[in-house]
């Protein structure tokens, strides 16, 4: 299939003179292409053209969650393909270290066989259990601990790549040693969960870390004269930042200072549990009763659990919602992401990079997912 007249994104611009052949469910080709005998053509007539989007941290989506193993992100990774994403990390919560094996498992079977129709699954993100209890948010206290490789060897099977994405409170006992061997081993560490000050924060930056876990959300918040997590990653430029773009778990003008602050290193996630593409109603989040309203899904007690967002909608809220510049606001949702955890293919239009793809009209409402 060639794609014609359409205002292609190239990390940092739209060009206007380029055709992109998809083949395989791949781009094979980009530039100045004439059509093939025979190949069927897309006029896009002048509607944006994006790369598929990238979610680096999802629980779960419409009743299924990662934690409940390999059928579960199968089901996630081909819903997620219809949503225009090309590729994601399927997150853990805080669980046993059987169950969390488990999971793991069930994340490297589709890695192995991928869905043919499905976004591609890069490796897991890890969101437990080396947190802070202070900061749990909706994730299960009893299951923390310190930092231990031996853990982590136990849970993948010795096999580390599996995992992308490591979050960890950087101020537990045994954080030093566990960040500088996961960086050794190729796996990308997040600062998050944490009651770290901004002093330990950027020392987890000279240890290796480069990532920071739901920005402003279940971390030591921002002041003058304590600039917590907030004000240590927002001015160290090693870092990228997630945000959480739902309009209810970062205020506007908070969106906007990420992005003006970030730049580059601004990254869109959903943090989406279970109930994202479904209708309000009652339902979980690690063993935990979770009432989604609206835009909402919260504990029992009140507190935030996850997001019912999806990546469109964080596009489309950047835009419209938060004003944020379009070649900025497509950045945060595909090369972004993509970037912040390694990856070279997903995330970009270019030789290689997977579908879908995602149109979009000029007043940035989403017109369909090619694929």
């Amino acid at each position: 299939m060639l794609l014609v007249h359409g205002k292609v994104f190239m990390g940092d611009c739209f060009d206007e003179t380029l055709q992109v052949r998809v083949e395989n469910s791949v781009i094979s080709e980009i530039g100045n292409l004439a059509p093939r005998r025979g190949e069927p053509v897309t006029d896009l007539n002048g509607d944006y053209l994006l790369p598929g989007f990238v979610d680096v941290h999802i629980h779960a989506s419409q009743g299924v969650d990662t934690m409940q193993g390999e059928e579960a992100v199968r089901a996630m990774s081909r819903f997620l393909y219809t949503q225009g994403v090309a590729a994601f990390c399927p997150t853990t919560m805080s669980a046993n270290e059987a169950d969390t094996h488990a999971a793991l498992q069930g994340i490297r079977a589709v890695m192995a066989q991928p869905e043919k129709e499905g976004a591609h699954v890069l490796g897991a993100h890890m969101e437990a259990p080396f947190l802070q209890e202070k900061k749990a948010g909706a994730q299960l206290k009893e299951f923390f601990a310190d930092p231990d490789w031996a853990y982590m060897e136990r849970v993948t099977d010795g096999e580390s790549g599996l995992v992308r994405l490591i979050t960890l409170a950087a101020e537990r006992n045994g954080a030093e040693a566990f960040i500088r061997q996961a960086v050794k081993n190729g796996i990308r560490v997040s600062v998050g969960h944490t009651d770290a000050d901004a002093e330990t924060v950027h020392q987890a930056g000279d240890w290796g870390a480069d990532h920071v876990t739901h920005t402003f959300n279940a971390q030591t918040p921002i002041h003058h004269r304590k600039p917590g997590v907030p004000g240590a990653v927002l001015t160290d430029d090693r870092f990228y930042c997630e945000a959480i773009c739902d309009g209810v778990h970062l205020h506007r003008d908070i969106v906007r200072l990420i992005a003006r602050c970030k730049g580059n290193h601004a990254v869109a996630i959903t943090d989406a549990m279970e109930a994202a593409g479904l209708p309000d109603g009652e339902y979980g989040l690690g063993g935990q009763k979770v009432l989604v309203h609206g835009a909402e899904a919260r504990l029992e007690d009140g507190t935030l659990a996850g997001s019912v967002l999806t990546m469109p909608k964080a596009l489309e809220n950047l835009i419209h919602r938060f004003d944020i510049d379009p070649i900025q606001a497509c950045a945060m949702c595909t090369r972004n992401p993509a970037n912040s955890i390694g990856e070279t293919k997903a995330g970009r239009i270019a030789p290689g990079a997977p579908a879908p793809l995602t149109r979009w009209s000029g007043d940035w409402k989403m017109v369909e997912v090619i694929v």
